[in-house]
Formats: C-alpha cells, structure tokens, sequence
C-alpha cells in the first residue's frame, strides 16, 4: 500500500512534490536561468558536458529545499536563489564523479557523461562545477552558509572514500554503510536545508530544526533509492533495475541478506560481488534471496524510521505553505517505493 497524506475532507491521495514544485515555481525559474549562465564556459566541452546531465530531468530537489527552507522565515533577497544553484551544482558535481568511480553506463536513463566524454572530461566538468558552486558562495557573502556548505563537500568527499573502503566487502556492517550514505547523500539535503534559515537570519532551534530535517530526508531517500534498484523499474530509477548488484556495491537490502543468509547463501554474495560474477542468473538469485529475507521490506521499515524523524524535526515550527509542502516530500520520498 502506498504512503499516503490525508486532506480536510478525510480523503487520502498519494504523497507528491508538487506542493514543493508550486511553491518555488518562480525562483526556480531564476535558479534554472542562473545554471545555464554559471555552466557556461569559452571551453566548448565544459557547458556540453554539464548540460548533458544538467537538462537530463532531475527534479532539482535539493535546490527546491533550499528555497522552501529560506522562505518558510520570510526571506525576500537574493541569496537563495544563488546558494540553490550552489546546492545543484555541487550535487552535479557529485553526479558526475559517482559515475566514473562506478563506472557506470546510465544516468537517469541517459548515457553518463563518460560514455559520451570519457572520465577524464567527466571528472575535470564535476571540478568546475564545484569551483563556480564556491564562487556563488562567496558572492552571497554569508560566511555561516559558506562554512555549512563547504564543510558537506568536504564530507561529501569523505564519504566517496569511505565507499571505496567498503566496495565489494561483504563484511561491511549496516552502520558502515549508514555512514557512507550520511556523508555522501544526506550531508548535502542537511546544508540543502540548513542555509535557507541561516540566510533568512532565523534561530538556532529553525536551523537546527531544518538541519535534522534535511539529514534524515537523505537518509530515507537513499535507502528507499536501494529499495528501488532491486524492487523498481528503469523508468523509476532512470537506470537499470540491478545495477547496483552488477557495479558490485554494497547495500542496505544486501548487507542484510547477506547476515541473515546461510553459509552457502553467504559464499553466493560474495562470488557476486566481490569475485564480480554478477550475470543476469546471479541477479535472479540475489532477489530471490533478497525477497526470503525480508530485506526489501526491513530497508523500508528504516527509511520509514529517518523519515519520522525528520517529521518529528519540523513538529515544532509554526505551519506555514512551506512546512507543508517539506513534510509532503517525506511521504513522496517513501512513496516511490511502492
């Protein structure tokens, strides 16, 4: 069954961004004109390849938080509009490297940039990303937002590191692997969310309040994307159904199978995914082991837990139109799941 949100008459409906996306209609249009001018560069390949991936039909989340969490404290200037596009550019960035560490082919159901390009060009784009994500930084001249900003790229950075540690370890622990996606997915939503009070000069319990938001979001967000590579389609995913299983990474849905998996199920996982046997059979097996252990289910139970959490991090702020609309993307965020 779906997540679903109530309305006033007693009725449900499914959950949706939409409320999000109405809501910051018209600075995203500022944001998406700032984006196309900040990708710009003499060096033809540059705005090639950051429009390939730029125009390839994201949802823009992360930027659309950050304007929703400025303008919930009443925020009428101009730096949201620059620190989303930041926010955008610094998760494109992000993007483009995670494709060449992965080696990965698709990308919201595109070819990656380094089929195209080659991961040299991928790579050396992703840089230039980040360098025109901290000149908007500064030119908004908040140095708190800067140094919340700067300071997920550095974690972001450490989580990709933490990752490679972990790749193709069977042994990884679920709070390893909940380490590797709070650094390198929900460091990004917290500062996504986290500069919209501190530009709009709110308290330290708003900050707070959009910073716990914003993490567990991440949090949710990922786990239900892990759901979703072994229990959604391509055209949820924008790539193909197992491919996380056939890039040999490692999981929430395969660290428990793997653990609550017999002796023999456990030498399987790990010809899968760290010997690299991970042909179409084996991608058979591991659902069906996956699906005997509840390991679809179990990862949802803990996407479901961070988001409750994060509702629970916005129980006390007054309601408004932009309260509403964030608490609707938690319930969007599980609903892709089902």
């Amino acid at each position: 069954m779906g997540v679903v949100v109530p309305l006033e008459n007693g009725k449900q409906r499914d959950a949706s961004v939409k409320p999000l996306v109405e809501k910051t209609r018209a600075d995203m249009d500022r944001v998406n004109q700032l984006i196309l001018s900040k990708a710009g560069s003499d060096v033809a390949m540059i705005p090639e390849v950051a429009n390939h991936l730029i125009s390839s039909g994201g949802k823009r989340l992360r930027p659309m938080l950050t304007l929703a969490s400025a303008t919930m404290f009443g925020y009428e200037g101009e730096a949201h509009v620059k620190l989303s596009t930041s926010v955008e550019f610094m998760h494109t960035a992000t993007l483009l490297h995670d494709d060449v560490v992965d080696e990965s082919d698709l990308r919201r159901g595109r070819s990656t940039a380094r089929m195209i390009w080659g991961n040299q060009a991928s790579v050396l784009v992703g840089d230039f990303l980040l360098g025109q994500a901290f000149k908007m930084m500064v030119e908004v001249g908040s140095l708190e937002a800067l140094d919340v900003l700067s300071g997920a790229a550095a974690v972001i950075a450490e989580g990709e590191v933490l990752q490679l540690s972990v790749a193709k370890n069977m042994e990884t622990t679920e709070d390893d692997y909940l380490s590797v996606i709070r650094a390198k997915t929900a460091a990004l939503f917290s500062a996504a969310c986290e500069v919209g009070p501190i530009i709009a000069e709110a308290g330290k319990a708003e900050r707070n309040a959009l910073r716990s938001y914003g993490i567990n979001l991440g949090l949710a967000f990922q786990l239900i994307d892990d759901v979703l590579d072994y229990g959604g389609s391509a055209s949820d995913l924008g790539k193909n159904v197992g491919d996380d299983f056939r890039e040999g990474k490692i999981t929430l849905p395969v660290v428990l199978a793997y653990r609550r998996g017999s002796e023999a199920e456990r030498a399987f996982w790990r010809d899968a995914i760290e010997g690299g046997n991970s042909d179409d059979a084996a991608l058979e097996k591991a659902l069906g082991l996956i699906a005997k252990y509840g390991s679809l289910k179990d990862t949802t139970a803990r996407a479901e837990h961070y988001a409750s959490i994060a509702r629970d991090a916005l129980a006390p702020l007054p309601d408004s139109v932009e309260k509403s609309a964030l608490l609707e993307v938690i319930a969007f965020c599980l609903n892709r799941a089902n």
